[in-house]
């Protein structure tokens, strides 16, 4: 029983852990998220700002129009490339995160495994006693009522 009770302490030590690796993956999720959510903010602008130059292209505008939004889209393309960058970073965090959280899952898992074996073993055992106890008391009666 003691044996039991031990794993059952570190089990709840572990299932601890999980809590913290899976609030640490839920953050770096949240993290990423919101870097991506960015970068696809800033690619729709890039989009926006290539559709508007192909259209000054086209019609006639003044050199300097074209010549900002060229600078515009370029600028662009340098954030792009940058939250790019920490996207991937993010992504990598987030990846190691989930990879401690399965860890801490299956860890988790394991002592309540061996914490199920031992109480049915420590159940079969008492189950044994008891029965051996009841034989003891049964035949005790019988040779007690033979003797009478």
């Amino acid at each position: 029983m003691t044996a039991t009770l031990a794993l059952t302490k570190i089990m709840d030590i572990r299932e601890n852990e999980k809590k913290v690796a899976q609030k640490a993956y839920h953050q770096s999720m949240d993290s990423f998220e919101k870097i991506a959510t960015e970068l696809y903010s800033l690619l729709r602008k890039k989009e926006n700002a290539e559709v508007s130059y192909d259209h000054y292209i086209l019609s006639t505008t003044p050199i300097e129009k074209i010549k900002e939004q060229a600078a515009y889209i370029e600028k662009l393309n340098r954030q792009i490339n940058e939250l790019q960058k920490l996207v991937q970073k993010a992504r990598n965090d987030m990846e190691a995160k989930q990879v401690k959280l399965t860890d801490a899952h299956v860890e988790v898992k394991k002592f309540e495994k061996i914490i199920e074996i031992r109480k049915n073993t420590e159940e079969k055992h008492r189950k044994r006693v008891e029965n051996n106890v009841m034989d003891e008391i049964s035949i005790n009666q019988y040779l007690n009522h033979k003797n009478r």
